[in-house]
């Protein structure tokens, strides 16, 4: 890994240009194994990553506008502790790995580039909403921008949207400007268990009631049984108790047990959603309709298997150890996740088996062609550009 100083940057990108290198821009390492393996140029044995590492800054932050401008490679955990001193935050998910104290987190940067929301996207939508600028770099050096540092700015072509999601594949990410929210002053929880079919009638009541929680999951905790996380924040603590008796009240409705959580409760029952800082053999992301996904939660090919699923999204993580999840019951998920409407993204999977991380989206002809004008040289995390299935990675 390559972690250049920012004013060595544009030279070193020239430089694997000029050579028409493969490369793949990197936060802090921490998730390169996520994904397909990344193809090296011939004769060589890896890919040249080159880190953001040293892009570490937080630029302009104004808490008056609710906005935040940092360089890539700030890590996530030292940008919201940055905004916790003015009672702000951004409201996005810890990755899944992270320690319940935001330790192993990554950057921002790279946050952006997998573009991966978690439950918080229930009421604050996902990271993609979060940004209103972007400062980028092509495979050849070249410097560009979109958007801007105020939050109702349109300029330009929406770049921002184009690089969340993309693996590094289009371009290196420099620099980022996204909206903060005020930190709520309250915040309460509630675990909901029972049968299936009643916690999924009791999630829809919730999902169209006039109460707005910020996060509504289905969780099976590793060795635990399957239930209904829910997450409640406001500035006034009746508002919040009110709400925790309206919901508690609809489940003794349904038959169904409920549990408040408060403080470190709450914050276990996150951290069980996010690995806990976990590693696992096998980490899948799986999406749904998302009216389908109590029916997912009962699949043979999942059971047993800890999961994380959105009531209101339809998207989920699912890990396990090599040993808990044979290859051919990912195969079987995959495609009943395709029957159910949606798709299988194998992010990790045990060393020997070759399972595509993701198969042909189908916009691949418009992918490949946004790719072809980004990165006419193919050098960016070649056989890792998302909706296209590169069979020479198998």
């Amino acid at each position: 890994m390559i972690t250049p100083e920012p004013r060595e940057l544009q030279e070193l990108v020239r430089e694997l240009h000029h050579r028409s290198s493969p490369w793949l821009p990197s936060g802090l390492g921490t998730r390169l194994h996520w994904g397909p393996p990344v193809e090296a140029g011939p004769g060589e044995a890896e890919p040249t990553v080159l880190s953001t590492a040293r892009l570490d800054r937080v630029l302009e932050h104004n808490p008056g506008d609710f906005t935040i401008t940092v360089q890539a490679g700030a890590p996530l955990a030292a940008v919201q502790e940055t905004l916790a001193e003015h009672r702000q935050w951004l409201a996005v998910d810890w990755p899944w790995g992270s320690r319940g104290n935001g330790a192993g987190s990554g950057s921002i940067g790279g946050l952006v580039a997998r573009g991966l929301a978690g439950g918080y996207r229930q009421r604050y939508l996902g990271i993609r909403d979060q940004l209103i600028g972007i400062a980028l770099m092509r495979a050849d050096g070249t410097r560009a921008r979109a958007g801007g540092k105020v939050v109702k700015n349109v300029a330009g072509y929406d770049l921002m949207r184009l690089l969340c999601g993309s693996w590094g594949s289009l371009a290196l990410i420099t620099e980022l400007t996204l909206r903060t929210l005020p930190v709520p002053p309250e915040r309460r929880g509630l675990w909901l268990g029972g049968p299936p079919h009643s916690l999924a009638k009791l999630s829809s009541w919730l999902l169209n009631s006039s109460l707005s929680p910020e996060r509504v999951e289905w969780l099976r905790p590793p060795g635990g049984e399957t239930g209904v996380l829910v997450s409640l924040a406001s500035i006034s603590l009746q508002t919040l108790e009110e709400q925790v008796a309206c919901i508690a009240g609809k489940a003794t409705e349904h038959s169904c047990a409920s549990e408040t959580l408060n403080g470190e409760a709450l914050l276990d029952r996150l951290d069980q959603g996010r690995g806990g800082g976990a590693e696992a053999a096998w980490l899948l992301r799986l999406g749904v309709r998302p009216d389908r996904g109590p029916e997912l939660l009962q699949e043979p090919a999942l059971a047993g298997i800890p999961v994380v699923l959105g009531a209101a999204s339809g998207l989920a993580m699912a890990w396990a150890d090599a040993s808990a999840l044979p290859a051919y019951r990912v195969e079987a998920l995959r495609r009943r996740c395709q029957e159910l409407g949606g798709f299988l993204t194998v992010l990790c999977q045990p060393s020997g088996n070759t399972i595509p991380a993701w198969l042909d989206a189908p916009s691949r002809p418009q992918i490949e062609a946004v790719k072809r004008q980004f990165d006419p040289k193919q050098q960016l995390a070649r056989g890792r550009l998302p909706g296209v299935y590169n069979a020479s990675t198998r």
